[in-house]
């Protein structure tokens, strides 16, 4: 009975994890770019009473034998990178990837970080930057007489600039990729960071290799489904239910044990 209440605590605690996630989830449901999380749970270690396949006489084995578990855990959680849908803006600067990778900033201390956020502006020196004002990567400023600004499925930036015919070529937008973008590192700010897991990462003209393409005059939303969110939080809750009826139950069985023995 006391090691019921043991179980039922950790059964508690991963709930109680798994609710948090949820509620991260819903909270981001209207996060331009934002990746659901998901809970990964694994059973803790068993307690061997009797091995199975142990003998039980000298011709027999036991063909299950006795094994108690002693719980459940939080190993890791993930983020799963499914597309979300893509809404028109028809603002020139909002971009969506359509299909795999991320867009690259520059962050004030010289690193890389990577996003789906697509809802890009101009600086005060023309410079196309995220809400943080970080720079996107590669690097393109915009000329501050420019009438009309393309981008092209491929990331081909051109401005058409007034008293000038035809276009003005700008740059190139690169799309980066990873092996295991799970590995990537949330920081916030719908920002990742490359870690070891995710891989290094790869950076290729959108479209090709495997590599999302750009769709200008659009944001990619949240991925997160509200009703399917919804029914696992019914679902939280009615686990942790269960489990703190244990905790009750075996609370009752050690009274009436303490009572009348």
């Amino acid at each position: 009975m006391i090691q019921a209440l043991w179980i039922s605590k950790t059964g508690l605690s991963a709930q109680d994890t798994r609710l948090s996630t949820i509620s991260n989830n819903l909270a981001n449901a209207a996060t331009v770019g934002y990746k659901r999380d998901s809970v990964v749970f694994e059973d803790l270690l068993y307690q061997i009473r009797r091995q199975p396949g142990a003998q039980s006489s000298e011709s027999t084995q036991l063909p299950s034998g006795v094994q108690i578990g002693t719980g459940v855990r939080v190993i890791g959680t993930t983020k799963e990178f499914t597309s979300g849908s893509v809404e028109i803006t028809e603002q020139p600067l909002d971009l969506a990837i359509v299909g795999r990778g991320f867009f690259e900033v520059l962050l004030p201390d010289g690193s890389q970080a990577y996003t789906r956020n697509g809802q890009f502006q101009v600086n005060a020196t023309g410079e196309i930057v995220n809400a943080r004002g970080y720079p996107l990567q590669p690097g393109i400023t915009i000329p501050d007489n420019a009438q009309s600004i393309t981008i092209s499925s491929d990331g081909i930036v051109e401005a058409t600039v007034f008293g000038q015919a035809g276009a003005q070529g700008l740059g190139t937008l690169t799309v980066t990729n990873f092996i295991n973008p799970a590995g990537l590192q949330a920081i916030g700010t719908n920002l990742f960071l490359e870690t070891t897991a995710s891989g290094a990462p790869i950076a290729g003209t959108p479209g090709e290799d495997g590599i999302g393409s750009i769709e200008q005059g659009s944001l990619e939303n949240s991925n997160v489904d509200t009703v399917e969110e919804l029914v696992n939080m019914i679902t939280t809750q009615r686990t942790y239910e269960m489990n703190s009826k244990v905790i009750s139950t075996a609370d009752q069985m050690l009274q009436f044990v303490s009572q009348n023995l």
